[in-house]
């Protein structure tokens, strides 16, 4: 009896590990995945100023806010990953939109630590619009509406208890089909600044989501941006009490 014991629990164990091998669940923790949400994306398009306010945005409230919100309560990185720039059709130098990107990053590190890995120039990488292939990416390209600066996807599991949600994977695409040209704000107004809406998109990446009201516009993630901003290239109160309530 006791033989039949220790053959079933080691078929029961391998039964287990074979389960998350085949459905790509990690296994080292398994309690973590009970009633976790499926995975899917959320995509996040930022608007020029002066153009109409995004049906998902809502009202102004005149009432005091708390400026900043997550993607979902809980969702965040749990394993740190490398990313990839492609400045490649951004009409700039390779040196120029990697500082941008990694400066964005390093900004939001600030306040939650380590989150991701080394930044990579790579020209392969490329702005995935609908599959999940496990790269992260910040590259340029043409977008059809040309009121829009920039678009981010981000991957994850954003239902089930807060503790099992987890950001998988970020894809951003800077809009170079519009009127105006990419560059350095601060050194000419008439640019759109990259590491301004570097890092605005990238708090996205982070769990961070968009800001529509007017009491909040000074933060980081107001949804709102126009040529020779860069105030988004440092973080706000808002944004750093949010990042670091998540982290």
């Amino acid at each position: 009896m006791k033989g039949k014991l220790v053959l079933l629990t080691s078929l029961l164990t391998s039964f287990i590990l074979l389960f998350y091998v085949a459905t790509g669940v990690r296994a080292e923790n398994p309690k973590e995945q009970v009633g976790r949400g499926p995975l899917t994306k959320i995509t996040f398009i930022h608007y020029k100023k002066a153009f109409a306010k995004p049906p998902w945005a809502g009202g102004n409230n005149t009432t005091a806010v708390k400026c900043y919100g997550f993607l979902a309560r809980g969702a965040k990185w749990k394993i740190q990953e490398p990313y990839y720039v492609n400045p490649t059709d951004s009409g700039l130098s390779s040196s120029f939109v990697e500082n941008a990107v990694t400066t964005g990053v390093g900004e939001w590190e600030n306040y939650a630590g380590n989150v991701f890995g080394n930044g990579n120039v790579d020209a392969s990488a490329s702005y995935n619009e609908g599959n999940l292939d496990g790269v992260n990416t910040a590259s340029f390209g043409s977008y059809p509406d040309n009121a829009v600066i920039a678009v981010t996807n981000v991957w994850g599991y954003f239902g089930g208890p807060p503790q099992t949600r987890e950001l998988v994977e970020w894809d951003m695409l800077f809009n170079n089909s519009s009127e105006w040209t990419w560059g350095d704000g601060l050194g000419d107004p008439t640019l759109m600044d990259v590491q301004n809406i570097a890092t605005h998109e990238l708090g996205h990446s982070f769990g961070m989501a968009d800001l529509y009201d007017t009491s909040c516009n000074l933060e980081t993630m107001y949804g709102y941006s126009t040529e020779g901003e860069t105030s988004k290239r440092d973080l706000n109160s808002g944004d750093i009490q949010g990042i670091q309530e998540l982290y």
